[in-house]
């Protein structure tokens, strides 16, 4: 609660003695989860300036803001975050920035096409990226904010957007084919927390998280007994560890299916709240789509 307070209070001073302006022409952007900061690098390119507040295998459930992070918020003329109350712990500093432009992406969305929770705060599961469908909004989304904000470079931000929008349409035809090769009865996808229920949605998967939507709630014991039994049950040939949570809660489910006297192999690590390295295929949410779906599919054929 008192670092709350203090950056809070940092805040404040921030904005009462700054009115930030555009940096030699260029808009400062100030993005949230690697996804995110990823998305408007393809829209704005160089034409923006854009830090990230997380890097890769952060975790923005329980992402504290440190006052480095204040000072680029402070510093921005946009911030882009994704919303339903992913980054949670992010929610007061955003609400404090009320003379800034803050935009969820999320915002753009139906929220009656949106997965449900009744264990989560917004009441929706708030991992969209993984259906590319929405995220071709949300880069549209992109698109129309940084046209409003510099509406000289709308042209350019649009070839941008528009040329980002071919590749996710050729991400999900290549994902579907590479799908297509798995049977149907076969698609059950075993990982570590709820993130990948719009993935199941959109290509015919089962699903289930060992830990919920949220990161920051705890996997009980009888929640590994009750897996290890479905795993068994379902005959599942692999469960996955991700990139973002501790790999122990997935070991624990696997010893947990030995007991039993069955086996079952962790299939690999997937990227689900975060990309992979800077610079890698994986550092991409192209790559990074197109190496879960490989490892996925590889591991449970």
């Amino acid at each position: 609660m008192k670092r709350i307070i203090l950056i809070l209070t940092i805040i404040s001073v921030f904005l009462g003695c700054k009115n930030n302006k555009k940096d030699n022409g260029k808009l400062n952007v100030v993005t949230t989860t690697t996804m995110i900061t990823d998305l408007v690098k393809n829209i704005g390119d160089t034409l923006v300036n854009i830090e990230g507040l997380m890097g890769s295998g952060v975790d923005p459930h329980l992402y504290k803001a440190s006052e480095g992070d204040v000072t680029k918020l402070s510093n921005a003329d946009v911030i882009f975050y994704n919303g339903l109350h992913l980054e949670g712990k992010l929610v007061e500093v955003f609400e404090k920035m009320k003379n800034k432009k803050t935009v969820a992406i999320s915002n753009v969305l139906n929220k009656s096409t949106l997965i449900g929770s009744d264990y989560f705060a917004s009441n929706y599961d708030p991992h969209i990226w993984f259906d590319i469908d929405y995220w071709k909004q949300a880069a549209e989304y992109v698109m129309k904010v940084l046209s409003e904000e510099l509406p000289e470079l709308k042209e350019t931000f649009e070839i941008n957007g528009n040329a980002y929008l071919n590749k996710l349409d050729a991400l999900k035809q290549n994902v579907l084919a590479q799908i297509n090769s798995l049977p149907k009865d076969q698609r059950i996808l075993v990982t570590a927390h709820d993130a990948f229920n719009y993935f199941g949605k959109s290509f015919n998967f089962e699903v289930v998280g060992l830990q919920g939507l949220s990161t920051a709630t705890e996997a009980g014991v009888q929640d590994v007994q009750n897996l290890a039994k479905f795993i068994i049950e379902k005959k599942v040939k692999a469960i996955f560890v991700e990139s973002s949570v501790p790999k122990r809660t997935i070991e624990a489910l696997q010893a947990a299916v030995k007991s039993k006297g069955h086996n079952v192999a962790i299939g690999g690590t997937l990227y689900s709240d975060a990309l992979g390295n800077a610079g890698t295929i994986e550092g991409t949410y192209l790559g990074m789509y197109e190496y879960n779906v490989n490892t996925i599919v590889n591991a449970l054929k």
